[in-house]
């Protein structure tokens, strides 16, 4: 099993004395995930650069909030072990479907994704067809929202040891963590999150607060709309991309959420 830190020898130079001792990085390695469904052969979809840990949820996270899989479908998800070398088997996820995939789905998405003519219209438009905007509610208070980036810290066992990634926290309207992932990337342990979510039957995932460390960028908005999240709040700036599509599916968004302040983006109406 691999691990999310690893050790490293460093030389640190502290007022010119340098001295050598051990550090903990966090760990940054390949994850490819394969999709099957019922009579057919597995298909490669992605391989992204992850933190190893909730693989299964990365896997079904990255799924779902792609369109190519909807609540109901997964039906088995298991590291490969068929695999030539066996320090590779932790880094391959199967998905298996109860339903045949749609490779061609897969293929006009990677398509549209790696276009360089593809803007933030098609974009905009191309979650409109996937998903219907987030479910009104809740109403939050603004002293919940201002305390998550601090609980979200609080819920981080590795970055306490390595200081370097990013968080994602599921949160209920009273602060109460539901979810907290973490990942060398911020749209992973979004990822992470709402593959939580799915796995435990529960998408769409309404009524509940997104809390991501950084900033808020359009994938992550996407990926919230996706899975019914009606509230994403970031410590950072959002996109503008990011408070177009909050506006158009009817995401709560606020940004800069730290010293006791905030800025709401879009559907201020959730936040008192």
């Amino acid at each position: 099993m691999r691990h999310s830190s690893t050790r490293a020898r460093v030389v640190a130079v502290n007022d010119g004395v340098r001295s050598e001792r051990t550090d903990s990085l966090a760990t940054e390695e390949p994850l490819e995930i394969r999709v099957q469904g019922p009579g057919q052969e597995q298909a490669q979809v992605a391989v992204t650069m992850r933190t190893p840990g909730g693989d299964f949820e990365l896997a079904v996270g990255f799924l779902f909030t792609e369109g190519l899989i909807a609540p109901g479908d997964v039906k088995r998800v298991a590291y490969c072990d068929n695999l030539p070398g066996e320090d590779q088997r932790y880094n391959v996820v199967s998905v298996t479907l109860e339903r045949p995939f749609d490779v061609e789905r897969l293929r006009r998405n990677f398509y549209a994704n790696s276009s360089c003519g593809v803007c933030g219209k098609a974009a905009l438009e191309d979650i409109e067809v996937r998903c219907e905007p987030v479910a009104p509610g809740p109403e939050v208070d603004l002293g919940v929202l201002v305390s998550l980036p601090d609980r979200l810290r609080e819920a981080q066992a590795v970055f306490e040891r390595t200081g370097g990634l990013h968080a994602a926290g599921l949160f209920d309207p009273a602060g109460t963590p539901l979810a907290v992932r973490e990942d060398v990337g911020r749209h992973n342990a979004v990822d992470k999150v709402v593959g939580e979510r799915y796995l435990a039957g529960r998408v769409p995932a309404d009524g509940t607060i997104l809390q991501v460390s950084g900033r808020a960028s359009f994938e992550i908005v996407q990926k919230a709309a996706v899975a019914g999240i009606p509230i994403v709040s970031a410590v950072s700036a959002p996109s503008s991309l990011a408070v177009e599509a909050a506006e158009r599916f009817g995401i709560t968004l606020v940004g800069f959420v730290r010293d006791g302040r905030a800025n709401v983006y879009s559907h201020a109406e959730r936040v008192s």
